[in-house]
């Protein structure tokens, strides 16, 4: 058998074996693009009918179902959440509890960071797992506790409380991700700079700083959506209508006996609008920055 020959005998001998795995590759393609469709589609659905509601009548939604194919639209429903539901003052005071809160809690937990990830300390891993096992306490334990020292220290149904329960709970979580970021960070350029003549501070705020920007971002989006929709510290440390912020205005819509689903619902597009923002400006960074902390 010549050479040529035993070329193309193993050529054809081969091409099943390619054929199988092509068909292979392409049965887990189309498995794949197909179940991540249907994951979509069910992830959008429920987002697809509040915002269809929204648009529909008080008698539509009654008559049919807020699950049925819509028969009126109307605009109406907006003015109605925006006036009855108090919606301007309400994402106000979700905008001085969420805007404060995101920046203590990055300034306050990069700090911690630098110090606990930059300098030998002892027990600096006992402490920074005594940070995270705070957040791993369920919230519901401490309800009452915390309601009970805001009343103590005069600061209950003000919206410093939700401010300051924010930033404590948050702090310890922050603080972890940003240590992983830190720690990567070759310690030779903080030490140029101090035999440059940095001190400690201008080290952290103009050289480790901006070396985390993208984790920063990140946590920042994630914070800012966090703080903007909690609900249960609002209904836990509020009680004057005034003061409450955006998801418990929209929970004070929901009346005993009858509630008007499409004004419901438009309140919560409403809601929703301020985290869709933040998600869009800053969605380079933030998947940069997930990117980025689970390669490192």
């Amino acid at each position: 058998m010549t050479t040529a020959t035993a070329t193309r005998t193993a050529t054809a001998s081969a091409h099943p074996v390619a054929r199988r795995r092509s068909r292979r590759r392409t049965a887990a393609t189309v498995g794949f693009h197909a179940s991540g469709i249907l994951i979509s589609l069910a992830w959008f659905a429920p987002i697809l009918v509040v915002v269809v509601t929204s648009f529909r009548t008080f008698d539509d939604v009654s008559a049919n179902g807020i699950a049925s194919l819509p028969h009126t639209f109307t605009l109406q429903t907006y003015v109605q959440a925006w006036n009855q539901g108090g919606l301007f003052q309400a994402l106000v005071n979700s905008m001085v509890v969420t805007i404060p809160t995101v920046i203590l809690s990055l300034l306050l937990s990069a700090a911690a960071a630098f110090g606990l990830s930059r300098f030998r300390m002892p027990l600096r891993r006992t402490i920074l797992l005594v940070m995270l096992a705070g957040n791993l306490l369920p919230v519901q334990m401490l309800l009452i506790p915390i309601s009970r020292i805001t009343q103590q220290i005069n600061i209950y149904d003000t919206l410093g409380a939700l401010i300051v329960v924010q930033v404590a709970f948050g702090i310890g979580f922050y603080t972890f991700v940003l240590y992983g970021f830190m720690r990567t960070i070759p310690h030779e350029l903080q030490e140029a700079a101090t035999l440059d003549g940095a001190g400690t501070i201008r080290i952290f705020v103009q050289l480790i700083l901006p070396l985390t920007r993208p984790a920063l971002a990140a946590l920042g989006a994630l914070s800012f959506t966090w703080i903007f929709n909690d609900l249960l510290w609002s209904i836990t440390l509020l009680q004057t209508s005034e003061k409450l912020p955006i998801t418990a205005a929209v929970l004070s819509l929901q009346g005993q006996y009858v509630s008007s689903w499409s004004v419901i619902a438009a309140a919560t597009v409403v809601a929703a609008i301020p985290s869709t923002i933040v998600f869009l400006v800053f969605q380079r960074s933030f998947i940069g920055g997930l990117a980025l902390g689970s390669v490192k």
